[in-house]
């Protein structure tokens, strides 16, 4: 698969935010951050594949945490369309899942338009100095297993970081559900 080298918002500073959490706090781009860098995560509940990664995400937040790299997650679908998307379904979500970040609801819609995220899920990678460095998929498996020999990019690109300030040129477009938008 051909790597994504054109994007428009690589280099910029990562828009800030400060939305609800299922924990009942409210986070901010400020809270979330690692000394290293932070990943900046848009998922929702009912996707297929998210729902197929997201006990790896919890592994790899786990492991870029060691690394000094915050995470966090994002919903921003419409729930009047897609219900199983409610706050209510997040908590229930995050909880299921283990998460060990934070689950942030974004109802109207700016943050998840402010980063340009188009699917679920999708990885924005931000280095220790708020720069957008990261921006694709979680790992080569997508939807499927990982298994041992599956390159880890978001894991690989974020270590990176931490360690150099710079990520890969190469990344792979994230591949999943559409984010879905609110209708004018």
């Amino acid at each position: 698969m051909q790597a994504d080298t054109v994007w428009d918002d690589k280099g910029s500073q990562a828009p800030g935010f400060e939305l609800p959490a299922t924990d009942g706090t409210v986070q901010s781009l400020d809270n979330v951050r690692g000394v290293n860098g932070t990943v900046v995560a848009f998922i929702c509940n009912h996707c297929p594949y998210v729902m197929a990664v997201a006990e790896r995400m919890v592994d790899d937040a786990k492991e870029l945490a060691d690394a000094g790299v915050g995470f966090v997650a994002i919903s921003a679908n419409d729930v009047a369309s897609h219900p199983e998307d409610s706050f209510d379904n997040m908590k229930l979500f995050a909880e299921r899942h283990g998460f060990t970040f934070p689950y942030l609801y974004d109802e109207s819609q700016e943050v998840a338009r402010a980063y340009g995220a188009v699917c679920t899920p999708e990885f924005f990678g931000v280095d220790r100095n708020g720069v957008l460095v990261y921006r694709g998929r979680l790992d080569e498996a997508r939807n499927q297993p990982r298994l041992p020999e599956t390159a880890r990019e978001l894991v690989d690109a974020m270590r990176a970081v931490a360690e150099s300030g710079q990520a890969p040129e190469a990344q792979f477009p994230a591949v999943g559900c559409s984010i879905k938008w609110k209708q004018d």
